[in-house]
């Protein structure tokens, strides 16, 4: 588990993310020209989610093929699963709840699917790794999600997911998000986790590193960090 420590690091992997030409947000003009109803489109992803977008596109890259399937839930609006196409990745879906998952990018490049992704059609074992941008802590139901990851991955496969958080608890009751509750996970909540994936058959890959000092995020009037964790399937 890595932890976002500061704005700068999200300064640094937005420009990283251009470096690599991997970035899909669009430009200030781009913006402009939306207001103004000139562009269309589905706006994708956010400038706050750069860092842990550059952490999973670097993960992938030194840990699964550009041919293995790559599954990303809650991907309505996700600037990943665009990017992971541009990375050079040929067998991409996405899963979504989303009604206007028709109007995503690259409709004839990455197989979209308007589902829940805690209950999805797809086969077992059916991908080598499932991506998660700022999507597990609405409306958390840690059995279900673990339950289905585990289900649709292969062995060695791996389930990459990026959450608001805090060390210490931090109460949401009664804010919502797309109708959903949402949780900031405190150090206490990502512990419950990894256990409780472990009985899934969902291990966590490398070391535990909750700590943070800084508070480089802000909404819903609460101000917190981001948490960046994998899990392998063994």
């Amino acid at each position: 588990m890595k932890v976002l420590k500061n704005k700068l690091q999200i300064e640094q992997a937005r420009q990283e993310l251009i470096r690599k030409r991997l970035s899909c947000i669009e430009s200030p003009m781009m913006g402009v020209l939306r207001k103004l109803g000139i562009h269309s489109g589905i706006k994708l992803g956010d400038q706050i989610k750069s860092w842990d977008v550059l952490e999973t596109l670097n993960f992938l890259e030194q840990n699964v093929h550009k041919s293995d399937p790559i599954l990303d839930i809650g991907c309505y609006a996700s600037e990943i699963i665009v990017a992971l196409h541009k990375q050079g990745y040929i067998n991409l879906s996405g899963a979504d709840l989303n009604p206007d998952l028709e109007l995503m990018p690259e409709q004839g490049s990455i197989n979209y699917v308007n589902t829940d992704f805690m209950h999805t059609p797809f086969a077992d074992e059916a991908f080598k790794a499932i991506t998660s941008i700022s999507v597990i802590e609405h409306g958390f139901n840690a059995d279900a999600l673990l339950k289905e990851m585990s289900r649709l991955l292969q062995p060695g496969g791996y389930f990459i997911a990026s959450f608001d958080y805090w060390p210490e608890k931090i109460d949401t009751t009664g804010i919502k998000f797309f109708g959903m509750d949402w949780l900031i996970f405190s150090r206490q909540d990502v512990s419950h986790f990894v256990e409780r994936a472990e009985q899934y058959g969902l291990k966590m890959v490398g070391d535990f590193s909750p700590e943070s000092q800084d508070t480089p995020i802000e909404c819903g009037g609460k101000e917190y960090t981001f948490g960046w964790i994998v899990f392998e399937k063994l």
